[in-house]
């Protein structure tokens, strides 16, 4: 339940401390005093959207705090999922700083506005006129039915069902789309990737090629520099070698006289050595190298053709064709693979239809069940609010077709007199009529729900008399099993509470500001006389407001 809520600085509220009871609590002031801006900074606890215009004064930020009794309601998992800090009595902030800039904090925990709205959802039933509108709005009826017939668990276990469904399906769509696409590729990309196969290219073959290119163009210009090395080498008596040799004679007869340390003969033996296998392998390579157009002729025919690959594809080098060649190897594969994985999805697809099937028939079942029910004691409150002659029935159909909440299809039919047809809500029920119905479909979800505070802005509209003070006592027993804050104008609902606050304006320092406070009886006794009568309150309107206080 709301314990106490403090909200500084905003709209016309300077400052304001109130302490909520358990029971009903009643809130009433004139035209304009202000009601509606309490709830508009109570809203701010439970996650809505502002900015500068709330603040009261453009130098201060903006302060609201709100502290919650949430011992029995069952929430210390879902503070744990979301990493805050559980406290029986636990305190939502929110600050809108003069710069526009807001944040948000539970138990001190910084947390964002999804969140925010996401406990305060679990706390607060804000109930405002315009909501009575979504009376006509089947989503919200069908709420209603499944809060009534207690389905929460199947409905969540409903839910996750038709995600992983509706995923599927748009799986299924994008791989069809996919494979559609890619099918009409397919001719293409396969002659391509067959051309590249057929080419059956190799990593470093290009530069291998080239350089083989390169010496088979100049063989007989390479074969003439050999064939004239090797003969310098060691060809004649003239040759590199045979100087060597009696070069190395000539000082190994004079080494004895020399009075150098080194051996010049043996350094002129080790060139030798060198010179001579030198002249082995340059030999040998003459012999090797021929002249072989045939073979020129492969080289660039086999050349060209990587050439002409590279320049169809758009590339630079080998490197990229063959990266090429298995991108589209893969391509290739996972387009002929579609049909395999789409029979997978498509499998998976039935198996989800099934089980959702399974469980939107388990929700009919239980919404059938409740129907008579829910219709009988909805009737019931509707006689009691003062309109004895009200039919109220629900058309449910199952379709053929899933949607978030099962395969029904839902309609709200009223009717507030006697022998008349029927009809969709929005169609025939007046505003007072919207209004005490809303009050009844509350009344019966407060069973169910476990809705911790609700609160009315003016439910009772469109009421008075004796139908006002039945509006009153439902309100009333509401509040035996929950926290009711109800703002109204009706002295016969305002006598019901418990509690009551007074909202009014004051002028101070050049400046209207909005206060509340809690009423003593004395207080009271006069506040509801006033609402009988005016502001000059008679005798017959302090005696009819304390008979109303007696009841």
């Amino acid at each position: 339940m709301l314990c106490n809520i403090v909200v500084e600085n905003y709209a016309l509220i300077s400052h304001l401390e109130i302490d909520f009871k358990k029971g009903l609590t009643i809130i009433t002031g004139e035209t304009g005093a202000g009601k509606s801006i309490l709830l508009g900074a109570l809203s701010l606890i439970l996650g809505k959207r502002a900015d500068t215009s709330v603040l009261l004064n453009k130098d201060r930020k903006c302060l609201v705090e709100g502290t919650f009794d949430i011992t029995s309601y069952g929430l210390r998992d879902f503070f744990n999922e979301k990493g805050i800090d559980y406290e029986n009595q636990s305190i939502i902030r929110r600050e809108i700083a003069v710069t526009g800039k807001s944040r948000a904090f539970i138990n001190d925990t910084p947390v964002n506005l999804e969140l925010l709205t996401e406990l305060g959802n679990k706390l607060i039933d804000i109930h405002s006129q315009h909501q009575n509108l979504n009376l006509s709005d089947s989503v919200f009826q069908m709420k209603v039915i499944d809060s009534y017939a207690k389905n929460q668990d199947l409905l969540d276990s409903y839910k996750l069902q038709y995600l992983v469904y509706k995923n599927l399906q748009k799986q299924y769509r994008q791989m069809t789309d996919e494979a559609d696409q890619a099918k009409s590729e397919l001719d293409y990309l396969q002659f391509q990737l067959t051309q590249l196969l057929d080419a059956q290219l190799r990593e470093g073959e290009q530069e291998e090629l080239e350089s083989e290119l390169e010496e088979l163009a100049h063989a007989e210009e390479i074969k003439t520099g050999l064939s004239t090395a090797s003969s310098l080498l060691q060809g004649n008596e003239q040759s590199v070698l045979q100087q060597l040799k009696d070069c190395a004679v000539a000082l190994n007869r004079i080494q004895k006289f020399l009075r150098e340390k080194e051996n010049l003969a043996a350094r002129i033996e080790t060139a030798y050595i060198e010179i001579k296998d030198l002249a082995a392998a340059t030999e040998m390579l003459n012999n090797q190298l021929t002249h072989d157009p045939a073979r020129m002729g492969q080289v660039s025919e086999r050349l060209n053709l990587l050439y002409t690959l590279e320049k169809k594809h758009r590339v630079n080098t080998l490197s990229e064709l063959i990266a090429l060649r298995d991108h589209l190897k893969t391509k290739v594969d996972e387009i002929n693979s579609y049909d395999f994985n789409l029979g997978e999805v498509e499998k998976k697809m039935k198996e989800a239809e099934t089980a959702l099937t399974d469980l939107s028939d388990k929700l009919n079942r239980q919404r059938e069940k409740a129907l008579k029910p829910f219709e009988d004691k909805i009737t019931g409150l509707l006689h009691e609010v003062g309109i004895p002659n009200a039919g109220f029935t629900i058309r449910l159909e199952k379709t053929n077709d899933f949607n978030p909440f099962g395969s029904d299809k839902i309609q709200f039919l009223f009717s507030a007199n006697r022998n008349m047809n029927l009809q969709d809500i929005a169609r025939v029920a007046s505003g007072g009529e919207i209004s005490r119905l809303m009050l009844c479909i509350k009344s019966l979800m407060s069973d169910s729900s476990g809705m911790p505070t609700i609160i009315f802005d003016e439910i009772d509209t469109g009421v008075s008399g004796e139908i006002a003070e039945r509006v009153g006592n439902i309100i009333n027993r509401m509040a035996d099993r929950m926290q009711i804050i109800n703002i109204t104008h009706l002295p016969q609902v305002a006598s019901k509470g418990k509690n009551h606050f007074l909202v009014y304006k004051s002028d101070e320092d050049n400046t209207t500001v909005t206060r509340m406070k809690l009423l003593s009886p004395k207080e009271r006794h006069l506040e509801i006389a006033k609402m009988l009568s005016g502001e000059e309150v008679t005798h017959a309107a302090l005696e009819n407001a304390r008979a109303l206080l007696g009841n």
